[in-house]
């Protein structure tokens, strides 16, 4: 079990908090409204209101004993920079952000930000995805070069082995995992020697681009 604190409790750092502790792990959530404090105190470890950005409303907290931290709120740039300094001067481990555009992604990185999402564009691009192509099961952006794709498998590839296809080679992408039907069991990991059968979806790793071309086989 490991330690969470989530500060901000809109709907995604609700979501957040709550399914975290549905995990078995212990959660702290935060935010400034009494009242939003109040609905979350019944769904996490404990629920109090205080303001982040004073550095010893943080240390009575006990913020600094945690091992990761969410700023789950981005309404507020200059907030969300600023609680985010404080965590890092604590020396919390992990300290994962939200951001509400690329600029203000890249502003919270700089400062030392562990990890920065960007829920918006994260499921526009994962939308557009899977609108694009019928093929296209999941989609995962990784960064704006990299991302991870869950396909079914061209007709091309029935009953070959990964080796015989030498996907890395001709596609640029690496096969991560494998799954056997729709909602079969995920294969990860899986050997040069799989055969690849109709109804099975490859789960592939590479440069956007590169993964994008494979929705494109038949």
């Amino acid at each position: 079990m490991e330690s969470f604190v989530v500060i901000g409790l809109g709907r995604f750092g609700s979501a957040v908090a709550e399914r975290l502790c549905q995990e078995g792990h212990q959660v702290l959530a935060v935010d400034v409204d009494e009242k939003v404090v109040q609905n979350m105190a019944d769904k996490v470890t404990q629920a109090v209101a205080g303001d982040c950005q004073e550095m010893d409303v943080l240390r009575a907290l006990g913020v600094q004993d945690m091992n990761c931290a969410v700023v789950a709120f981005s309404n507020d740039i200059g907030k969300s920079v600023l609680v985010t300094l404080n965590l890092k001067e604590l020396g919390v481990p992990q300290v994962i952000c939200k951001s509400k555009s690329h600029v203000h992604r890249r502003v919270l990185e700089k400062i030392g930000a562990d990890r920065v999402v960007f829920p918006e564009h994260e499921m526009g691009v994962k939308l557009a995805q899977g609108l694009s192509s019928s093929n296209v099961l999941n989609f995962i952006e990784l960064s704006e070069d990299f991302g991870i794709v869950e396909t079914a498998i061209p007709r091309a590839w029935h009953f070959k082995t990964i080796k015989e296809l030498d996907v890395r080679a001709k596609f640029k992408v690496n096969i991560i995992a494998m799954r056997k039907g729709k909602d079969g069991a995920l294969n990860v990991a899986p050997g040069p020697d799989y055969t690849m059968e109709p109804g099975d979806a490859a789960v592939a790793l590479g440069r956007t681009e590169d993964v994008n071309r494979l929705q494109d086989l038949e």
